[in-house]
């Protein structure tokens, strides 16, 4: 089986080494400079340290190299999906799967990942992969589980039989828009968590965050389609729990330079990879807006980041609000 992955950072070159035994992998990292020397050296030592890639995995920047993939697997960071599907869908097979392991909400439309990709290739065989799965722990063949998606039952078993090993297990859930919103809104509440941690705050305010930021989750969910369900699941409640509080989660990371005083750019700049909790929190925020549904931690994320409110105010504002039933 030949298939490609679109994205030579953590996540990418993760997936690669994963499926390595699978098929004849290659790697398209739009980045020329980067795909070179991470082909050269085997290594992508910003984003991946450590980790040697191994000799049979193809590196590539050149589109026509995907031409003949069976499967593309999509592990890009979300606001660029449209612009590179744009790009590349006329060197992709008609009947190829395509399998969505980005996590997040674009700008404008609030469209989840495997929506944008449809709407750039009109109807396509697309599965979403997602689930608590730090790409620095499946790149070293830690135990991991995860969830495959699609409405196509046949594709989901197909990704799931694809991705299993005997560190990573993968399980079915067909409701492919909870597991997308899962794996995108718990970014959110990841880098709400960070700041919490960066104002010297402790585990009792963590453990609110973890909760309410869930029922928050699931009320965006279930408002737009997905089951509640779901986000008790690997990609809800599972992935909330590892992003929250993982010394590899960078949304953490960058919430937390946030209160301990760092500005936005300053803190985006200092953890250098991609922070797709900053993105999906303004997204989600419209959206949330739009739809009339409540979503508090949301709002004072977003009044954080883009609208300079101070944190520790924002942490007044929710504990301040009307008392209610949990």
């Amino acid at each position: 089986m030949k298939i490609s992955i679109l994205g030579g950072g953590s996540w990418g070159l993760a997936l690669a080494c994963l499926l390595v035994e699978k098929g004849d992998i290659l790697v398209w990292e739009y980045n020329q400079d980067l795909a070179e020397r991470i082909r050269k050296t085997r290594e992508n030592p910003i984003s991946l340290p450590g980790v040697t890639i191994p000799g049979k995995i193809e590196i590539t920047s050149e589109l026509s190299h995907l031409t003949e993939s069976e499967v593309v697997v999509s592990a890009l960071p979300s606001w660029t999906i449209r612009k590179v599907f744009s790009k590349i869908k006329e060197f992709l097979k008609e009947d190829a799967i395509i399998i969505s392991c980005s996590k997040g909400i674009e700008d404008e439309t609030f469209m989840r990942p495997s929506e944008i990709i449809c709407d750039v290739l009109s109807e396509r065989r697309v599965v979403a992969l997602s689930g608590p799965s730090h790409a620095e722990e499946v790149a070293r063949g830690i135990p991991t589980a995860v969830v495959s998606s699609s409405k196509n039952e046949k594709d989901m078993l197909l990704v799931q039989r694809l991705f299993s090993s005997s560190f990573f297990r993968v399980y079915t859930n067909p409701d492919i828009v909870g597991v997308e919103l899962g794996g995108a809104l718990k970014n959110i509440i990841a880098v709400a968590s960070g700041i919490s941690d960066g104002l010297g705050f402790g585990d009792n305010t963590r453990a609110a965050l973890f909760c309410r930021g869930m029922m928050e989750m699931a009320r965006i969910g279930v408002a737009l389609g997905g089951e509640k369900t779901t986000f008790f699941g690997l990609a809800g409640i599972g992935d909330l729990m590892v992003t929250m509080t993982s010394k590899h989660s960078r949304n953490r990371r960058f919430g937390e330079l946030i209160g301990k005083g760092s500005g936005v750019e300053t803190a985006l700049a200092e953890v250098k990879m991609v922070v797709e909790g900053f993105r999906t929190t303004q997204a989600t925020f419209h959206l949330a807006r739009e739809r009339q549904i409540e979503t508090p931690i949301t709002d004072e994320l977003y009044y954080i980041l883009f609208e300079g409110k101070n944190p520790s105010s924002a942490v007044e504002s929710l504990l301040k609000r009307e008392l209610k039933e949990e």
